[in-house]
């Protein structure tokens, strides 16, 4: 019993300090390094000399909160970020990632002086982004990327293991002589590691959500029922041939899209149990190191981090996202977050299990890797954003949020929202309110009072509201009240001081600032000029200069653009894209 209890209490101890160390992710360091930088201190060569080899121990719990992790990424991606960015994200998650390892893997085996197989092996492993790092990364920065952004990096890191794991298993099955594959065998393995994967999560993905809202259960076990339902998803994927992670994500994107009465609670509790997850995969994956073997490797593996960081992972994104329309700055910041976490250790622990010589090495260097991503990459990704002008003002939400079933099957959410400076329901009877259907004000809380609206009631700037109302509703009453300001300071910095509806003639603009417009665009409205210089899909934060003026889309409405953010530019930047646009214009 005692040994019992020393194993528990060195458990709680080193989650304990990962959770208090997580603090100073705020400061700068990735919250994963400081949970990794634990495990080794804890570990035989740090002052815990906690002896820890278990690699079948350390791959089953990887997996397992893999799993988890990628469960928690789907639940909470939007449905609607798949039509901004899922093929750029799948270009990136196919090809990008054979690119990346082609690249590294002709490098590695060049530098370090390894067989062919051997540096195409090792750049496969290190060559996916990992989904962990990115998703707790992009939430602990505090950075409010463009959707089309976001929405691409996240995707991507969340359907980029197949190719990776096939890349890896199929380079082990032909080092190993006694196995072989042909070309109609490798393309099976793809369609099967991403087909069933697909499809798998798909139908099980529905199955589980179909499940959790016609059940009743205590509050705490939807959690515990959409996280079993996702393991027995992720374990019959693989089992069938599929990829359990693909499979595990699309399990959870249908579950959290498609809300019922239980969903609030799944949220809650899955951010704690994915966040256990992080810390104990990389607490783990941290004890199994030695440290002293990653120094003597360092040389090596900065050398590999600084080749996929500068020039491989930048050449694959840019020719993954060619077709795409991707501004230069967008593909540069999607180049530099291409962050290497747990996936590529847990891909290095595959030869270790396999007993491949030379496995160690490949272990060590994949490690050492991991941490010159986090350090380097990780900790100036805000800086980064900021760089690039690609973070926008961040929205505030509801300030609370509880959902529950109504009548006939239709799913209801209880909001709680203040009434922002700008909003146009400020010193109204709340008329604005009366077009959302279903909606209900049942309560307001005034300088600390409780109140109760009736007929003739006048909301003013600062009222928490309490409404029941239909969950499509959310998004449109955000709006109603925040109104146009958005956190005012820095959205006049990157939105302008002036607010253009989109529907609006671009004619009557070109008319007050003398703009250059070609013939062909007097026609549009400022939304489809804006649509045809884009020549993409708009998101919020999209930019398009003309002469003296800067038009910034500041919200959507079913993908169309619904108001435009004017600003004047400086006189000789503009003066510069004033030339150039007569000479665009004369050619039209």
């Amino acid at each position: 019993m005692t040994d019992t209890n020393v194993i528990l209490f060195f458990v709680g101890l080193l989650l304990f300090l990962s959770v208090v160390a997580s603090s100073l992710s705020r400061f700068g360091p990735p919250l994963l390094l400081i949970f990794l930088i634990v495990g080794m201190l804890a570990g035989q060569d740090g002052p815990g000399q906690i002896d820890f080899d278990n690699v079948p121990l350390a791959f089953f719990i990887a997996n397992l909160a893999l799993a988890i992790i990628l469960l928690d990424g789907g639940l909470r991606t939007h449905l609607q970020t798949f039509r901004v960015a899922l093929w750029p994200a799948l270009s990136l998650a196919t090809f990008g990632v054979l690119i990346s390892a082609s690249l590294a893997g002709a490098f590695i085996a060049v530098w370090l002086d390894l067989d062919w197989r051997y540096g195409l092996l090792l750049g496969s492993i290190v060559a996916s982004t990992d989904a962990a790092a990115v998703f707790s990364q992009l939430r602990s920065s505090g950075v409010t990327l463009n959707q089309r952004v976001s929405a691409t990096l996240e995707i991507e890191s969340g359907t980029n293991d197949p190719m990776a794991i096939f890349m890896v298993t199929f380079l082990l099955a032909t080092i190993d002589a006694s196995k072989g594959f042909n070309a109609s065998s490798i393309a099976s393995e793809i369609v099967s590691q991403f087909g069933i994967g697909i499809a798998g999560g798909l139908l099980l993905g529905y199955g589980l959500s179909f499940l959790a809202s016609r059940m009743r259960l205590v509050e705490g076990l939807y959690a515990l029922l959409v996280a079993s339902g996702g393991l027995m998803a992720f374990t019959a994927i693989n089992q069938l041939g599929g990829s359990g992670f693909l499979g595990i994500y699309l399990v959870g994107l249908i579950v959290g899209n498609r809300r019922n009465h239980a969903s609030e609670h799944v949220f809650r509790v899955m951010d704690g149990l994915a966040w256990l997850a992080q810390a104990g995969m990389f607490l783990v994956l941290g004890l199994l190191v030695n440290p002293h073997q990653l120094w003597a490797h360092a040389g090596s593996a900065i050398l590999v981090a600084a080749f996929l960081m500068f020039v491989a992972r930048p050449l694959a994104v840019w020719l993954s996202l060619l077709p795409f329309n991707f501004p230069s700055r967008e593909q540069g910041f999607i180049a530099w977050v291409g962050l290497r976490g747990a996936v590529p250790i847990v891909l290095s622990l595959f030869p270790l299990m396999a007993e491949l010589e030379g496995a160690q090495f490949l272990f060590d260097i994949t490690f050492a890797v991991v941490l010159v991503s986090l350090i380097v990459q990780g900790s100036s990704l805000a800086w980064t954003a900021r760089q690039l002008k690609l973070q926008v003002p961040r929205e505030p939400g509801p300030t609370a949020s509880f959902g529950f079933l109504g009548q006939r099957g239709h799913s209801y959410v209880l909001l709680a929202f203040r009434i922002q400076t700008a909003s146009s329901l400020a010193a109204t009877q709340g008329d604005a309110l009366h077009r959302f259907e279903g909606l209900r004000c049942i309560a307001v809380t005034r300088a600390a009072h409780l109140l109760f609206p009736k007929e003739h009631f006048v909301y003013a700037v600062g009222d928490l509201l309490y409404l029941i109302t239909p969950a499509h509703h959310s998004d449109e009453l955000g709006k109603l009240f925040r109104g146009d300001t958005k956190h005012a300071p820095q959205a006049r910095r990157f939105f302008g001081s002036f607010t253009l509806r989109g529907d609006a003639p671009i004619s009557e603009l070109a008319g007050i600032y003398d703009l250059g417009l070609a013939e062909r665009d007097w026609d549009l409205s400022i939304a489809d000029y804006m649509r045809r210089r884009l020549k993409r899909r708009p998101v919020e934060g999209d930019v398009v200069d003309i002469d003296s003026l800067r038009l910034t889309v500041r919200s959507l409405h079913a993908g169309i653009i619904e108001t435009v953010g004017l600003q004047l530019r400086e006189p000789e930047e503009a003066e510069g894209d004033h030339k150039s646009h007569k000479r665009r214009n004369r050619r039209h």
